[in-house]
């Protein structure tokens, strides 16, 4: 006997890809407009101390995407709603941790070195 969920939520997965999508432009256009601000005045902006609301709101906004995006995938293979979300949420975090703090030694780097400092052609020998 097999368990096919009634009403699969097809277009809870399909918003939720699209607000991971739409968020994720904007947080692309958001670091291209800060780096872009840092490279014309690097005396007076750090990136790494770079308190930015709306870098935040846009990779908080692409994180709760995936969380509803995953969750209802997990739904549409028969979990509970209950068990997708306690699932697909601490997934969500710890992922989104790793790659802020990775953001993070990145903006680094660029303060330390500037773009040369990631230049990875550079360790060739």
């Amino acid at each position: 006997m097999y368990y096919f969920p009634q009403d699969p939520p097809y277009f809870v997965l399909i918003a939720g890809l699209l607000a991971g999508i739409a968020c994720g432009a904007a947080f692309d256009g958001t670091l291209r407009q800060t780096v872009k601000d840092w490279s014309v005045n690097r005396k007076n902006i750090k990136l790494a101390t770079a308190d930015d609301l709306s870098l935040r709101l846009t990779f908080l906004g692409i994180c709760l995407g995936i969380i509803v995006f995953l969750s209802a995938g997990l739904e549409i293979f028969g979990f509970p709603t209950w068990l997708a979300y306690s699932i697909a949420l601490p997934l969500t975090i710890f992922i989104a941790i790793l790659l802020w703090f990775q953001l993070q030694v990145v903006f680094k780097q660029l303060d330390r070195g500037g773009s040369p400092a990631l230049d990875l052609d550079s360790w060739e020998e």
